[in-house]
């Protein structure tokens, strides 16, 4: 263990999360200071939190009512500003995932004398069909680890975290479920999702908008990277053909078996469910 190792609160985001949330605080009740900020739950979630020990904030936004919509980069971004934290690190969750022993272990070694970094890059290992697919997911690599007062985040859906500072990679990993309610949930939170993506992509903002190949390709900020490289993307022809061969061949999505065939055919769905409601969209003026 570090000398004067640093002192961490957790952050779980929720709604609706009674299936998911009683183990991903299980995982974190080494922590002292821990707190589910939910949005709006109508099942017992919020007692759940209680029951377990943990602080628990509520706030409800705009369209937080609906099953996955509402301005996520907006509540996140109050929660960093608003809720008390006793100490001056954040590991930030979702209620399907789970903080591991390997990265308690990497938290206790790290010393507080680390003042340069305002925050850690953290491994996610997502879980499917049993299996970690570890080749076939498009961002494994996360910043959840991090100083609130440096961090923020942007877009209505799926945001995009911006570090004010420098930011360092942990030893580490966490783990992720997100098939953890069964596929029948996947498909209702992702027809959510891609109809608020086709409202960014026709967006006034976004048509506008410039991105950079330079930057895509070439920046170090991993956030700055994924923010142009989405940009472009946005641009592409044959998107979901684009994103099943990106996954299954460019990241050799081969490797990880049946489960990552299926895991590549579904985000290529996905994807089309964006294009298919963006050209609606259009059409609809």
């Amino acid at each position: 263990m570090a000398e004067n190792p640093i002192k961490v609160s957790v952050l779980i985001l929720t709604k609706n999360e009674r299936a998911d949330l009683p183990g991903c605080l299980r995982s974190v009740s080494w922590c002292d200071d821990v707190h589910v900020y939910d949005s709006g739950s109508t099942d017992d979630t919020v007692e759940i939190a209680q029951r377990m020990g943990a602080h628990v904030t509520q706030r409800t936004y705009t369209n937080s009512d609906a099953p996955f919509g509402g301005d996520e980069a907006g509540h996140r971004n109050w929660g960093l500003r608003h809720i008390p934290f006793k100490h001056e690190w954040v590991l930030a969750l979702d209620a399907d995932e789970r903080a591991t022993d390997s990265l308690v272990k990497a938290l206790r070694n790290l010393s507080s004398s680390q003042t340069s970094l305002v925050g850690f890059r953290l491994l996610r290992k997502d879980y499917f069909l049993g299996t970690w697919i570890r080749h076939v997911t498009v961002t494994p690599y996360q910043v959840r680890i991090f100083k609130p007062a440096h961090v923020s985040y942007e877009r209505v859906i799926n945001p995009v975290t911006h570090i004010d500072g420098e930011v360092g990679d942990l030893d580490a990993h966490f783990d992720h479920y997100p098939f953890s309610k069964g596929i029948s949930h996947w498909f209702s939170k992702h027809n959510g999702y891609s109809s608020e993506e086709a409202r960014h992509i026709v967006s006034a903002a976004d048509a506008n908008a410039s991105f950079s190949l330079i930057k895509a390709v070439f920046s170090r900020d991993i956030s700055v990277r994924r923010r142009h490289q989405k940009g472009l993307y946005y641009r592409l022809p044959l998107r979901p053909l684009v994103m099943f061969m990106g996954l299954y061949i460019g990241k050799r999505g081969f490797l990880d078996g049946r489960a990552g065939l299926v895991y590549a055919i579904l985000r290529a769905i996905y994807e089309y469910m964006i294009v298919l409601k963006a050209e609606e969209l259009r059409q609809q003026g």
